[in-house]
């Protein structure tokens, strides 16, 4: 592995994904900044995703896979692969804009202790509103449901610029994450088990844990379509969400907050019984298939975990969302802050 002379290495994890490649490609090579260099890293791709690399964008490395290791899995090993001081995780479904590169390389560079970060995300679909995966930064509650400046749960606020200042936060989005190549070695990388949903999360969790902080940099800006591997109408999607969110809480929480998982199970019986009244059968079955296959990682987690420092600094709703949102009614992050 060869010492690169640019600063920052933007890798793009494709599987399938000709389409969105030819649609948000361009807008990467646009704007790509003289430190980086812009890498697509391919899950074994059955369609033309490679062919069409290699006849419209030759000046673009490619690491090529020849098996589907998921969004955690894949990441990892193309970073053991490449010698960047920073990585930029990109979806493939992210439309960028000019200097997008710029502000988030000037905060880590001038504030060490900062391990990771991202910049606002705004919906390729919607473009004057936040987006679900990310928005202006990420947190979430004592019983481990994450919520964003300008998103919680379903609910998308316009961007009026009310969250273009510069601030903490307890995750930075995958799909579009600024990270120090050092710490993300150093804290394991995603999780290979959680394959895809929420593995960032995790991430950002342990290395907060190490005493490294995450911020949100909204003077950068990028667009994401979202759904693009699966949408939320997926009970695979479901499935993937409540399983490794399990994991997580059983991973990252001190042994003083155990009971919060008990109280969890009761809250995901809850949603299984509001997926059967709307009719999502299939949810509610991911939701069952998702806890028996938590249950079946409890000693592997338990023998593998890190004993944790904190947790509940690092909250900003240190009781629960579904409170604020469902009860309270507030809608809007600037109501719960």
């Amino acid at each position: 592995m060869e010492t690169q002379s640019k600063k920052i290495a933007v890798l793009i994890l494709n599987w399938n994904g000709r389409d969105l490649l030819e649609r948000f490609l361009p807008s990467v090579c646009e704007y790509n900044s003289d430190f980086a260099d812009i890498i697509v890293v391919d899950n074994a791709s059955t369609d033309d995703s490679i062919s069409f690399l290699k006849s419209k964008y030759p000046q673009i490395s490619l690491i090529e896979f020849d098996e589907n290791y998921g969004f955690a899995e894949g990441y990892n090993k193309a970073i053991n692969q490449v010698d960047y001081p920073y990585i930029v995780l990109l979806n493939s479904d992210v439309r960028v804009t000019e200097n997008w590169l710029v502000a988030p390389y000037n905060f880590l560079e001038s504030n060490s202790e900062y391990a990771a970060c991202q910049p606002k995300i705004l919906n390729e679909k919607a473009p004057n509103m936040f987006e679900y995966a990310g928005a202006c930064g990420g947190y979430i509650d004592r019983f481990g449901y994450p919520f964003c400046r300008g998103r919680i749960f379903d609910t998308l606020e316009v961007d009026k610029g009310q969250y273009d200042t510069v601030v903490d936060v307890f995750w930075a989005s995958g799909a579009a994450l600024f990270i120090r190549r050092e710490r993300y070695i150093e804290v394991g990388g995603l999780d290979a088990s959680f394959f895809a949903h929420q593995e960032e999360i995790d991430l950002c969790w342990r290395l907060l844990n190490m005493d490294y902080k995450i911020a949100c940099i909204p003077q950068s800006t990028v667009y994401h379509l979202g759904g693009a591997s699966l949408n939320k109408m997926n009970p695979r999607k479901t499935f993937l969400n409540f399983r490794n969110n399990l994991v997580m809480l059983l991973k990252n929480l001190p042994v003083s907050a155990f009971p919060t998982l008990l109280l969890r199970f009761f809250l995901d019986g809850i949603a299984g019984v509001k997926f059967i009244l709307e009719g999502r059968y299939s949810h509610c079955w991911a939701i069952v298939k998702a806890h028996f296959s938590f249950y079946t990682r409890i000693p592997s987690v338990l023998t593998n975990r890190v004993v944790t420092k904190r947790i509940s600094s690092n909250l900003k709703v240190k009781n629960s969302i579904l409170v604020e949102y469902f009860i309270k009614k507030n809608k809007f992050y600037s109501a719960v802050k």
